[in-house]
């Protein structure tokens, strides 16, 4: 099964989503801030990044510029994750190099399909 990546600060939302994703077979590894998130996609080169914006170091996205920016790490999809749910985020956050979009709070099975759908594209696991 795919690996993915959850970028979060706030514990208690990261561990709630890595639990529910690994309950559905999915491998999960985790960041605290944008900068941890680059470090780890480089290392652990997971199959897709579930990206907050609100980061401490580097926020989510210049992560997100930064891995787009890498061609180590370009071919990972991204869906954006954010509190803020203005047409204009989805819109920056797209223009960062985000594949997809979310907003929190999450609704779970959307994401999921957001998630099966990435993963589906050609080139991708």
């Amino acid at each position: 099964m795919a690996t993915i990546l959850v970028v979060e600060d706030n514990e208690a939302s990261r561990d709630a989503l890595a639990r529910r994703l690994q309950r559905r077979g999915y491998e999960v590894v985790v960041a605290m801030d944008g900068q941890h998130a680059v470090s780890v996609a480089q290392s652990a080169r997971p199959d897709l990044i579930l990206m907050d914006l609100g980061l401490p170091v580097i926020d989510g996205w210049e992560a997100t510029r930064r891995l787009k920016a890498d061609a180590a790490t370009q071919h990972i999809p991204i869906i954006v994750l954010s509190a803020h749910a203005m047409t204009n985020d989805r819109d920056l956050a797209l223009a960062a190099g985000g594949d997809d979009f979310d907003t929190k709070p999450i609704r779970f099975q959307p994401l999921i399909d957001k998630i099966t759908s990435l993963l589906a594209r050609p080139g991708v696991q």
